[in-house]
């Protein structure tokens, strides 16, 4: 990752994006999808995290964001746990899920590689935050 991109400035707004490793396709399913929706709702009410545009593709997620509390960093580094978490708990408990065992092996071969991981790496480091000016 390049430390060029960083969130310097708190109160500008930046464009993000962050991917599944290997970008696996997983939000091809609702149960997945509504994950992350639900934590971006969490982060907006309790958080002060501003969203002023998002996309959730099949591998990764481009937001726009401000925030008005705390440090947008932390909060994308707490979502991106608590993201991570839930939906490889809910790969683990879902019967319908053809590519389940794929998946989970490639996410503990990435979580091999990173001494921080407890066993899966599910989302890439970086948010790659490349601050939006007002100037035209």
């Amino acid at each position: 990752m390049s430390r060029n991109y960083k969130f310097r400035d708190q109160e500008k707004l930046y464009f993000v994006s962050f991917a599944v490793v290997n970008w696996i396709d997983v939000f091809v399913r609702r149960e997945y999808k509504e994950i992350v929706v639900d934590s971006l709702k969490y982060c907006i009410n309790n958080k002060g995290l501003e969203v002023y545009a998002w996309c959730l593709m099949s591998s990764h997620v481009h937001l726009i964001v401000g925030s008005t509390n705390e440090p947008i960093d932390g909060i994308l580094r707490d979502m991106k746990r608590h993201t991570a978490k839930s939906i490889l708990k809910t790969i683990e408990q879902h019967n319908q899920e053809s590519r389940k065992e794929w998946m989970l092996w490639m996410f503990r071969r990435a979580g091999a590689y990173n001494p921080k991981n407890e066993t899966y790496q599910f989302w890439q480091h970086h948010n790659h935050p490349i601050e939006l000016s007002d100037n035209l």
